[in-house]
């Protein structure tokens, strides 16, 4: 049997060491209080429980092209950017792993772990996003889906919690694809969501009945473009702010695609929920 997962509480003191460079995927930090590394651009954040100066200081010394540029110590709900509560979004109700908030009627309870990846659901892009799936999911037909640019996780869930049978779950970030599966073993969804660490745009070959992409621009420009984009009966996107949206409309509008909806939250993010005509 398969033990839980184990996670950072609100007052885990969290010690932060700032790379220059990125640390080889294969290396191996001693410590059974390394949380993880986050890679961003051409910089490492490495996290840990406890300090580890020594052991920053004896990593730098293998790797001479990596530079320690700052370290920071702050509380978990610090780097999260206040308390950690339930979140209540739509039907959706988010609990962290140490809160058990009872779900009023009709709604959904899931268990959410953001470990030190940003993506609790208080961002109006997530809202959206479980809204559209909500939609789409809402005929009992989507029995599959793509969800691009996981992060945490919460959009997998929610989809599965809604009958999707199977969800294929990719990030491009190793701690995201990471944080995205403690979230299915705390939900119990494992059957149901497969997680990989990936670039989204390379996995749309796989033909489901919802693609979903809260994705960076940068990466969605090419994605829409993929062959097998087409292929997918509906689709989400979102994370767009407002020129980007401009860009990705103009491009869907020489496509075989029909959009069904568009939020567009204080006229800065961006939410199109679309299908595809055969």
């Amino acid at each position: 049997m398969q033990s839980q997962p184990c996670y950072l509480h609100p007052e885990t003191v969290l010690h932060i060491y700032y790379i220059e460079g990125i640390l080889p995927a294969d290396s191996r930090i001693p410590t059974e209080s390394f949380v993880g590394n986050w890679v961003e651009d051409d910089f490492s954040f490495l996290f840990f429980k406890k300090p580890a100066k020594k052991l920053i200081a004896a990593l730098l010394s293998n790797y001479p092209d990596l530079k320690l540029l700052d370290e920071y110590e702050m509380s978990y709900e610090q780097w999260q950017g206040g308390a950690i509560e339930p979140v209540r979004l739509g039907r959706f109700l988010l609990n962290p792993p140490w809160i058990k908030a009872s779900p009023e009627e009709n709604e959904i309870a899931l268990t959410l772990d953001s470990g030190v990846v940003f993506g609790n659901g208080a961002h109006p892009t997530t809202r959206a996003c479980l809204e559209a799936i909500e939609i789409a999911c809402a005929g009992g037909k989507v029995q599959t889906m793509l969800d691009l640019g996981s992060g945490t996780g919460i959009l997998s869930l929610a989809a599965a919690r809604l009958g999707c049978d199977k969800i294929l779950s990719v990030d491009y970030n190793f701690l995201a694809s990471k944080t995205t599966r403690t979230n299915v073993l705390l939900n119990r969804l494992e059957e149901q969501v497969l997680v990989i660490n990936g670039k989204a745009e390379e996995h749309t070959n796989i033909v489901t009945d919802l693609l979903v992409a809260n994705i960076h621009y940068d990466v969605m420009k090419d994605l829409v473009r993929t062959e097998g984009f087409l292929k997918q009966k509906w689709f989400v996107l979102s994370g767009l702010l407002r020129s980007e949206t401009e860009k990705i409309s103009a491009f869907l509008s020489t496509q075989p695609v029909h959009i069904l909806k568009h939020w567009n939250h204080d006229n800065i993010w961006n939410t199109f929920l679309g299908i595809t005509r055969e």
